[in-house]
């Protein structure tokens, strides 16, 4: 039998079939994929084949093979550095939520996010959320990363989850598409999703005042059909995001911005450090290369973990 991974605990996957039939399976013995070590193998969207075996008249399935997938989020596991962890695969478009306090959403994380999804061909939207709450600082701060965004081709929506602000065109744009939800700990995605689709009703916690941090609500991603046509894959929220293996030539070629430039480089193979004549460089003199893009790249290429502390990101 075949079927779609709409939900993994770790040991076992709920596994839907085209049918509407669903099924608990499990691994049987060691499951590696070529390439890749990962915590968790088998990820939600993954579309499986599997048997089903009956035990105390309960059937379940045995998971024998993952089809090839058409794309996948990745990055490296909390807990153990030199493994990755598959967040989600088979994703239409990601919706990335950004807050610019309570709590806060640095730059870094945004660009590692970004840089991740282009490298697997997975199309992000930012979405700016609880716009409801903030004072006209902090709007200017919203203008002027949608700016920054939108110049290199990031698609950018100023929404309120919590009083419905242009949900309407979110909904929209996940019709008849698998989109994936995701960003840090508090920053509005169950609450979003409930506002999609209020009978899903899923858990929701407040933010933590004393560290401006959001409550973990989601423990396992986890796949849903909604009544209008889309599916939607919630993850738990990520504190950081690290990049997983990209050799320094690479890491240039998905920001958009700096892929564009590097063909005026004097050197084919310039990393836009120090070498002499470089467009990319005189473009951040100029102002055409936002700083704080410049900055994530350069952490990357170094190899730097993300910066978790709630520094004056803004400034330059």
């Amino acid at each position: 039998m075949t079927g779609t991974v709409y939900k993994s605990t770790g040991s076992w996957y709920t596994v839907k079939t085209n049918f509407g039939t669903t099924y608990e399976c499990r691994i049987k013995g060691k499951f590696r994929l070529k390439g890749i070590k990962s915590t968790n193998p088998i990820a939600v969207g993954d579309i499986v084949d599997f048997e089903l075996e009956t035990d105390n008249d309960q059937t379940t399935g045995i998971i024998h093979n993952i089809h090839d997938r058409k794309n996948y989020i990745i990055r490296k596991s909390v807990n153990l550095s030199k493994q990755t962890h598959i967040i989600a695969s088979n994703i239409d478009q990601v919706f990335l939520l950004v807050t610019i306090n309570n709590p806060p959403t640095l730059t870094s994380f945004i660009d590692r996010f970004l840089v991740t999804a282009e490298a697997y061909s997975v199309k992000t939207i930012l979405l700016f959320n609880k716009i409801d709450t903030y004072d006209e600082d902090t709007l200017m701060e919203v203008k002027f990363l949608e700016h920054i965004y939108r110049k290199i081709g990031y698609e950018c929506l100023e929404i309120s989850a919590a009083t419905v602000k242009n949900v309407d065109k979110v909904k929209a744009m996940m019709k008849d598409k698998v989109s994936m939800f995701s960003g840090h700990s508090g920053v509005g995605k169950s609450t979003l999703v409930n506002a999609i689709e209020p009978d899903l009703d899923l858990k929701t916690k407040e933010i933590s005042t004393q560290h401006s941090q959001g409550q973990h609500t989601t423990t396992f991603a986890e796949m849903f059909d909604l009544s209008f046509g889309a599916k939607i894959i919630d993850t738990p929220g990520i504190k950081g995001f690290g990049v997983v293996d990209m050799d320094k030539e690479e890491v240039g070629d998905y920001f958009p911005e700096i892929f564009e430039l590097k063909q005026d480089c004097k050197f084919n193979n310039c990393l836009h450090i120090e070498e002499p004549k470089c467009a990319v460089k005189e473009a951040l003199e100029s102002g055409d290369v936002a700083f704080s893009r410049y900055r994530s790249y350069m952490q990357i290429l170094e190899g730097e973990d993300e910066n978790y502390r709630t520094e004056d990101w803004m400034k330059e």
